[in-house]
Parts: C-alpha cells; sequence; structure tokens
C-alpha cells in the first residue's frame, strides 16, 4: 500500500487518521510458536508534533489582516505544527479580476506541496478545464486549500490542525465576500458545508455572508471516476446560472 493508493480512498470518501499506537502485522506460523510482531514503518506517516501555538494566538493573527495580501503573508509566517514537514506552505490564489466565486478545495496535493500552489498537477488541469466550461478562469475565481499545509503522507487532517488553520479561511472569506464557494472534495464539503458529499453531491446550501456553498466532488475523484463528471457539469451550470441572476439584481 503506498501513499498515492491512500490519497485515492480518501478521494472517494475514505478517512484515514492516526493514533498514537504503532501499528504492525501479527504473524503466526504455527500454533506452538509465540506471535512475532513485524513492524511497518513506511505505511503510516508521522502524527504531527503537539502544537505550541493556541487557537486564540490564531484567531488574533487572523483577526489582524485588512487585505488578501497581509493576510497571505500572516499564513506565510504562522507557526502551524504541520508547517515544519512541508516543502512549501499553499497559500490561497487571490483572484486578480473577481467575479465572486471562492473555490475550497481540499488538503494540498503532493504537487501543491512541491509547488506552493493550490490545484496544481493534474487536478488543476482538470479544475482548470472545469471552470472554463461556464466561461471562468482563474483570473476571475479565487481558490483556498481547506488546510495550507499538506498533512504527512496526505492523511486526514486531526481536529486540532483544521481548527488551528480555520481562523485564516475564515478572514479570507470575510475579506472576499464570496457570493458563491464551491467545495472540492470530501473534507471541504463537511468543514464548510456540514454535509457528506457522497450522499449530498452537488447540494446547494447556506454560507457566511449570503453566500450560497455548491458542494462537488474534487478533480481526483473525477479522474479515478469519469462517470462522475456529468454530474459535476450539471452543478457547474447551476454555478453559472446564479452567478448570472446574482449580477442581474445588482
Amino acid at each position: 500500500m503506498n501513499n498515492d493508493f491512500l490519497s485515492d480512498l480518501v478521494m472517494a470518501g475514505v478517512k484515514w487518521e492516526l493514533t498514537d499506537e504503532t501499528i504492525g502485522f501479527v504473524v503466526e506460523s504455527a500454533p506452538s510458536v509465540s506471535r512475532v510482531r513485524t513492524i511497518s514503518n513506511n505505511v503510516v506517516p508521522p502524527i504531527s508534533p503537539v502544537s505550541t501555538v493556541s487557537i486564540e494566538t490564531a484567531n488574533a493573527m487572523a483577526e489582524r489582516p485588512t487585505t488578501t495580501a497581509v493576510l497571505v503573508r500572516m499564513i506565510k509566517e504562522f507557526g502551524h505544527p504541520l508547517r515544519a514537514g512541508v516543502s512549501n506552505v499553499v497559500v490561497p490564489h487571490i483572484a486578480p479580476n473577481p467575479n465572486g466565486v471562492l473555490v475550497i478545495t481540499d488538503i494540498p496535493s503532493s504537487e501543491d506541496d512541491a509547488t506552493g500552489c493550490v490545484l496544481s498537477g493534474a487536478a488543476g488541469e482538470l479544475f482548470d478545464k472545469m471552470i472554463s466550461a461556464i466561461g471562468m478562469s482563474r483570473e476571475n475565481v479565487s481558490i483556498s486549500p481547506i488546510l495550507f499545509w499538506r498533512t504527512p503522507g496526505g492523511r486526514t487532517p486531526s481536529r486540532m490542525e483544521l481548527d488551528l488553520g480555520r481562523p485564516f479561511l475564515n478572514r479570507l472569506i470575510e475579506l472576499i465576500e464570496p457570493k458563491i464557494i464551491i467545495t472540492l472534495g470530501t473534507l471541504a464539503a463537511a468543514e464548510i458545508a456540514n454535509i457528506d458529499l457522497m450522499h449530498n453531491h452537488g447540494a446547494e446550501s447556506p454560507g457566511p455572508g449570503g453566500a450560497r456553498i455548491f458542494s462537488i466532488y474534487h478533480p481526483n475523484y473525477l479522474i479515478l471516476k469519469t462517470a462522475a463528471k456529468q454530474d459535476v457539469w450539471t452543478v457547474l451550470q447551476n454555478v453559472q446560472k446564479m452567478l448570472k441572476s446574482l449580477k442581474n439584481c445588482v
């Protein structure tokens, strides 16, 4: 079992988490032989260290920025416990000419971690095609990961890891004031829209500041399950219609 396979399971809706117990395999060669425990050190990535930064500190730092540029700098400087193990902090992409849409995706991929850019690699290429089909691009769509630091091996983040990063995401939403939020993937749907994506794909729900949230599959899932692209296309068309309707009301 490798990390790519585990990442595929996450995109398919399977969460995998860590405990403080070492995981191994128990083998019995014969009833009379005592059990032999073989430890595998490369299956489960390490648990991030206990944070020395409090939620109160994260909240205080996130409240200070009055522009997205300053917020991005704060995210880069924040001492999140995952920061020590990443290649790059994956900061939000801020659209130069925003159209009112903010995309919130799941945790950074290995490609994101390597480049420092959200939605890189094959998933990013597919995402660009998806929004291009409804007349949008990264020129007018802002994008943020649910967490700005990749977890070891891409495992599901702990509650503490998510909570320490959440104030910065909340502040980003406040500064951008999106009309529409699109979540990509199971974790983003659960955290932002409070829904189970695998049973509520395409669900529309209320969001902060009067925004509407649409939850769809992550591009990585669509690469594995191409038949699901039609479901996503239907939702994206609804997003396009709503955005046009909102603009006509202004």
